[in-house]
């Protein structure tokens, strides 16, 4: 049964980013009201500044490099303001941009920047080391290499941005002409999942799906009145820039949907809780879409309590479901709403997302479809689609935003997506009867005990209702006596709390006290420093898999 969503359906219209974004008849916030703001430098760009410095930056790629239609240009940098000016010209070239995670080392960046056929890679000064080392590996000239931020290369072998410009006299008509561009079929970026399933695989989002999501998002939060832009003086809603630029979550419900709503954004290029708290009051932030991380210390951490964060009005919450003990929590503590929103790399990101007046009431859901999207649930085992309300199984989505295939691999065509065109995500979840959307776990990390499915995502919610426990991540271990796989705990326990025998085994009835027996923690809990987690905030549990098969296999001995 296809799920429909609940909005009418949005005319989304057939004009490429840069169009979308600079040449709108409908903005409704003045050109000089400011966006990027550097908290550290004081340094901001307004749109109007944005616009003429993505104008200036395009017309000196394709003055000094040739840069045309299809090129693409890497980058490689945390967050800064720069960032999207940058990326901007690069869409006025007519160009896509390939965001690549700062904390690659050479090898990872260079496989990115081959496999996306880059032009040339954009970076700060301190990452530079790694992007020349990368570069040579590809064959990419140092000539080809662009820094962003307040740094220079002291030698003036890599240029800065700034020096990529049309010189006077130099300006050819070719180089002041924006090239003719198919919204449908012309990439805009270039983002790269995040591997935890084999080498990252590159996924073409098109200058449509972006606008897609765009007029989506913008829809349901001005319907919602949840935004509110306000004038060139500094009133109106402003957020924290906290998530990475290059996933596209902090891309498109930050980087983009601040400029395109007139959002100002305090941009951090990296996440420090002090300084996160002491922004929001310097600033007066009034929300952040954030990952669940940063939910968790906003909730438990001591150090929350010595900052005035009343102008928060809400929180948006991405990339890993929340239990509900959690959102709970933060209202609890803090009399700030968390809204969850559901989306993936493939769909430009955004889904799903809750309405204001819903948190409470339906706490846990991410929320229901936005305009224009479908969607579908199919029991994993017999591959029938089950209707709201009838039970869990992988989703499946259609709409504008979905994105059409990975780069260089139309081999997954068939795989990912179904005969009548809808992706399947490789999530679990269901569809309650109001049209609220439940993530319960990924289909491939869904833990098997003798048959029945365990969600590793629904303990995890479970353990960090518990007042000792601070952060956790539950992964499949190996019970040689019965042959199955056994959930086991990997918890981060508060200062002072005891590391012993005696409060595993109090941990693990407390959990058997609220679920059911084939969801107990049968492999036991194991206290560690700290859960590993990628840049976006997802858990990486291919590190916890991997302990968890090594200490089975000493508990078992050699195979004779």
């Amino acid at each position: 049964m296809v799920v429909k969503s609940f909005h009418a359906p949005l005319q989304i219209p057939n004009i490429d980013l840069w169009q979308h974004v600079f040449e709108r008849k409908d903005r409704p916030f003045p050109e000089d009201k400011k966006i990027y703001i550097d908290p550290d430098t004081k340094r901001s760009y307004t749109w109007a500044q944005t616009r003429d410095t993505a104008l200036e930056f395009g017309k000196g790629l394709k003055s000094q490099w040739g840069f045309k239609k299809g090129d693409t240009l890497g980058f490689f940098s945390p967050n800064n303001i720069d960032y999207a000016p940058v990326f901007f010209g690069v869409q006025w070239a007519g160009g896509s941009a390939s965001t690549a995670n700062p904390t690659y080392t050479a090898e990872e960046l260079a496989f990115q920047m081959k496999d996306s056929r880059v032009r040339g890679i954009v970076t700060q000064m301190a990452m530079l080391p790694i992007v020349l080392e990368a570069a040579k590996s590809i064959g990419l000239p140092t000539d080809r290499i662009i820094l962003l931020g307040d740094a220079r290369d002291p030698t003036g072998k890599v240029k800065h941005f700034t020096e990529i410009h049309v010189a006077p006299g130099l300006l050819a008509p070719l180089s002041s002409r924006r090239p003719r561009l198919d919204p449908s079929t012309d990439i805009a970026f270039l983002v790269y999942s995040s591997g935890t399933t084999g080498l990252p695989k590159g996924v073409m989002l098109t200058h449509r799906n972006i606008v897609s999501n765009l007029v989506q998002m913008a829809h349901v939060e001005i319907l919602n009145g949840v935004y509110h832009s306000g004038g060139p003086d500094g009133n109106g809603d402003k957020q924290l820039a906290v998530l990475p630029f290059f996933h596209v979550y902090g891309l498109t419900c930050i980087a983009l949907q601040s400029i395109y709503m007139g959002i100002p954004a305090v941009v951090l290029p990296k996440f420090d809780l002090d300084r996160f708290c002491g922004l929001i009051q310097e600033y007066q932030i009034t929300y952040a879409s954030l990952p669940p991380p940063i939910i968790l210390a906003l909730a438990k951490h001591p150090s929350v309590a010595k900052y005035d964060l009343s102008s928060v009005k809400w929180l948006n919450s991405g990339a890993a479901p929340l239990g509900r003990d959690l959102v709970e929590q933060v209202w609890k503590r803090l009399l700030i709403p968390v809204m969850q929103g559901y989306g993936l790399s493939e769909t430009s990101p955004v889904l799903t997302k809750m309405n204001i007046a819903d948190w409470a009431r339906y706490n846990g859901s991410c929320g229901k479809l936005l305009p224009n999207i479908s969607a579908k649930v199919v029991d994993v085992d017999t591959g029938r689609e089950l209707a709201p309300g009838e039970g869990e199984g992988e989703l499946w989505f259609s709409g504008p935003n979905v994105f059409p295939g990975y780069l260089n691999r139309p081999e997954l065509q068939n795989d990912t997506f179904s005969e009548d065109g809808f992706f399947k995500t490789g999530d679990i979840g269901y569809v309650d009867t109001k049209g609220n959307f439940y993530i319960t776990d990924r289909l491939k990390e869904l833990i098997k005990y003798k048959g029945f499915q365990v969600a590793p995502a629904e303990l995890e919610g479970l353990l960090l209702g518990h007042d000792e426990i601070t952060d956790a991540c539950v992964v499949p271990a190996h019970d040689g006596a019965r042959e199955t796989e056994v959930p086991r705990a990997y918890v981060v326990v508060r200062a002072g709390v005891a590391r012993s025998e005696d409060k595993a085994a109090e941990i693990v009835a407390w959990i058997d006290g609220k679920v059911a027996q084939h969801k107990r923690l049968r492999g036991g809990v194991r206290f560690i420093e700290e859960v590993p987690k990628n840049a976006s905030g997802k858990l990486l549990r291919r590190v916890l898999k991997d302990a968890a098969r090594k200490e089975d296999a000493r508990a078992e001995g050699p195979k004779l």
